[in-house]
């Protein structure tokens, strides 16, 4: 009888130390991938941990991570509701045949408890695949960063997926699965970049300074992946971002690294494998001298000199605060790119006396931040199928109000003044009795952020036919990331094909509250209709409550604004039989627009800071510290034997 426990003890042990490793010994070793990758689409197999999330079509991707857990972010799965999800592992093409693919549904779905999705802080989820799968070369886990892992400014790193490949422009046929290769961009200069304020410590940031190599919409939830020796370890997950592959605008992805606990704690059995990334001892992190107006330098200790004939000595230091390298080496490739030049160096001075010693660091000079237009830092590439808005995503829109009772949309095109359809004002051209509220998301709930004006004066553009109102504000808006301006169109071009969006209060819809509702349209061709004022989209959703409101397109890394919102009709086209809307292009009323507002705003293609409450942050940055760390694994699993044979023996 005695034989027999032992044996069953050994069994036991042999059997705990197989599952703890199994994820360990097959994770981020795919058998297909043995070339250098990037930019291109992927040939099958070579990513094989890829995922492919469904609805009614693909609309996220997501990593294996065990043989029944796939990571993916938290915004593409926020309601926490598997239903209706199917996952594809083992895909190539989202149009071709697979036949290397399975598919399972999702049983579980476990967002972050702490994700934000105004800051998409935390964004991370976990799903449990409905039954496991069977490892192989087209389907294989990939190992995750550790702890203790760190990735230096310039590391290498890989991110795949079927998401567009440009602003706007769709993965073509067959859609196979894209590859592109980006450097990491530390946590200081992705903070100069997007603000201090809207990078946290959860967050890694990869892309090129030039641009041109970026994730895209569609990518959410995928990989961002480091080889080490012979491992992939996966770094990040498809997060945000300012457009797609703009200059000085990196990608912005969940850093894996920081969920290891919280992982662990949701996978008990079968664990994902996790390794530490270190690296190269010999290097130092250059993202340790990037500074900026929102990151300010990291000052080291000088060193100060004394002679014995005097009493006080000084010294001057001077430390160059040196740009990182340009690296070079996505999804999606911007042909669009300009280099920007910035400061390299600030003069520290240190004084020092024989009693005491004070340190003087010279002002940093003020730079003048210019107006400008169509920047709107919260608005993400989040692609989830609801037209609920974030709060901030639209930050130009403005809720015109007559008598306290919301009646129009409108939209922030200046410093203060607001551009509205005036048959918004027709019952009455007598500003006391309008308000503007701006950074408004619901018409009956809380709204934090919102500001609200009376209105000082109306302008009407009285052309025949329709017009245009301008509402002059009575004081200027304080502009933050929930209050901003939006661009005029000022003659650019938006041709068939191009993507935009309406938005507005429709009347009974966006629930109790009445969120603001979004609409994403396409502009087609004006068949059949002479005006070349005209401009005319696919068919979308336009109520009395979205009149106002705006049509605008993202041209650039900008918003502009190219219809003010109003019901004009509905054409039907011979040949195809589609409807389309057709609306008076903003373009018409040009000369009105310059002589009310003097001037139009100049978009925003790079900013470098984020204000917030109208101040920019200038918290510092998290300084990112090295640890040469070692994989815990295989310890965790000894103390682990350990603490059973001690059980069973006390029992027994």
């Amino acid at each position: 009888m005695l034989l027999l426990k032992k044996i069953c003890v050994m069994a036991l042990l042999i059997l705990l130390t197989h599952e703890s490793k199994s994820q360990l010994s097959d994770c981020g070793r795919p058998q297909r991938n043995t070339r250098i990758v990037g930019g291109q689409a992927a040939p099958a197999g070579s990513w094989p941990w890829q995922v492919s999330l469904h609805k009614s079509s693909h609309f996220c991707g997501g990593s294996l991570i065990n043989n029944q857990w796939v990571l993916t972010a938290a915004h593409c799965v926020s309601n926490g509701n598997p239903s209706g999800i199917t996952v594809y592992l083992g895909r190539q093409s989202q149009q071709g045949s697979n036949p290397n693919e399975v598919s399972r549904t999702v049983t579980q779905i476990i967002v972050h408890p702490g994700f934000s999705f105004s800051t998409l802080d935390n964004d991370i989820a976990l799903m449990k695949l409905s039954s496991t799968v069977t490892f192989n070369a087209y389907i294989s886990p990939v190992c995750l960063a550790a702890s203790n892992s760190s990735f230096y400014s310039g590391v290498n790193s890989w991110v795949t997926g079927w998401g567009n490949i440009g602003s706007s422009a769709p993965l073509p046929f067959p859609q196979n699965l894209m590859e592109v290769e980006v450097p990491v961009v530390g946590n200081r200069g992705c903070k100069c970049s997007y603000g201090a304020s809207t990078i946290t410590s959860n967050m890694i940031c990869a892309g090129l300074t030039v641009g041109g190599k970026d994730a895209c919409q569609g990518d959410s939830g995928g990989p961002m992946v480091s080889k080490q020796s012979d491992r992939w370890i996966q770094a990040g997950i498809v997060s945000f971002g300012r457009g797609c592959a703009l200059p000085d605008f990196p990608g912005v992805y969940s850093r894996v690294s920081q969920y290891q606990t919280w992982i662990n704690d949701h996978i008990p059995t079968n664990r994902p494998g996790f390794i530490t990334y270190t690296p190269d001892e010999t290097t130092t992190d250059p993202d340790l001298s990037v500074s900026c107006a929102d990151v300010p330098p990291i000052i080291l200790p000088t060193t100060t000199t004394t002679t014995t004939t005097t009493t006080t000595a000084t010294t001057t230091t001077t430390t160059s605060i040196m740009k990182p390298k340009p690296t070079t080496g996505s999804v999606a490739t911007n042909l669009n790119t300009t280099n920007v030049t910035k400061p390299t160096t600030k003069p520290i001075t240190t004084t020092a006396t024989s009693s005491t010693k004070t340190t003087t660091t010279s002002p940093q000079p003020t730079i003048p931040r210019p107006l400008v237009c169509g920047r709107a830092p919260l608005n993400t590439r989040i692609v989830d199928g609801s037209p609920l808005v974030t709060e901030g995503k639209w930050p130009w829109m403005a809720s015109l109000q007559h008598l306290g009772k919301h009646v129009c949309g409108g939209t922030l095109v200046s410093e203060d003044a607001v551009l509205t359809n005036a048959k918004c004002v027709s019952s009455s051209l007598n500003g006391s009795e309008y308000t503007v509220v701006l950074g408004r998301l619901k018409q009956n709930g809380s709204n934090p952020n919102e500001q609200t004006f009376n209105v000082a004066n109306i302008t009407l553009s009285n052309l025949t036919g329709s017009n245009i109102a301008l509402l002059q504000l009575s004081t200027k808006p304080i502009l933050n990331n929930y209050v901003q301006p939006i661009c005029l169109e000022n003659g650019r071009s938006f041709s068939a094909g191009s993507t935009c969006w309406a938005t507005g209060w429709s009347s009974g819809n966006g629930g109790e509250e009445q969120v603001l509702l979004e609409f994403k349209t396409t502009v087609v061709e004006c068949e059949n209709i002479s005006s070349a004022d005209s401009i005319c989209t696919q068919v979308f959703t336009l109520e009395q409550g979205d009149s106002g409101g705006p049509l605008m397109c993202e041209q650039d890394g900008s918003w502009f604004q190219v219809v003010v919102l109003f019901f004009v009709g509905i054409s039907t086209r011979p040949r195809r039989q589609t409807p389309l809307m057709v609306f008076e292009n903003l373009n018409r009323f040009e000369d009105f627009l310059l002589q009310s507002l003097g001037t139009f705003l100049s978009p925003t293609i790079r900013e470098n800071s984020t204000v917030t409450n109208g101040t920019v942050d200038s918290t510092t940055a998290t300084i990112m510290t090295t640890s040469g760390g070692t994989q815990t694994h295989m310890s965790s699993v000894f103390c682990l034997s350990l603490l059973v044979v001690f059980f069973l023996q006390f029992f027994l």
